[in-house]
């Protein structure tokens, strides 16, 4: 769903260790579907969980590559945590914010100041 002009995924459950390469393909081909600018990728729930994380940074590298803004929303205080540690720092830096409104916001402002 795109909002304020930012291309929003929401994953509600937890990939498991099997499930990752499934959702890391599918968000994949979401961004490269949309050919977005942004994207804010929410982590709901039992979504915030340590085999997410995986998934999120290698997301992350991806937009780093296509040139997108990339924020990610998640309550989950010990995952924002492993975000933030684990982000890489060579690409686009990676957002980490425990409110999905917050995030959207924050990843549309950047991108009206930006234009």
């Amino acid at each position: 769903m795109r909002e304020q002009g930012v291309l929003v995924v929401t994953v509600h459950d937890d990939p498991g260790s099997d499930g990752r390469a499934v959702l890391l393909a599918r968000i994949s081909d979401l961004v490269k579907g949309h050919a977005p600018t942004s994207l804010v990728l929410v982590l709901d729930g039992p979504a915030a969980a340590d085999s997410a994380v995986g998934v999120v940074l290698r997301v992350h590298r991806l937009c780093s590559r296509l040139g997108l803004v990339m924020s990610v929303a998640t309550h989950s205080a010990p995952v924002r945590r492993l975000l933030e540690a684990d982000a890489d720092a060579g690409g686009t830096r990676l957002v980490v914010l425990a409110r999905a409104d917050t995030a959207i916001r924050l990843t549309a402002a950047a991108l009206t100041a930006a234009a």
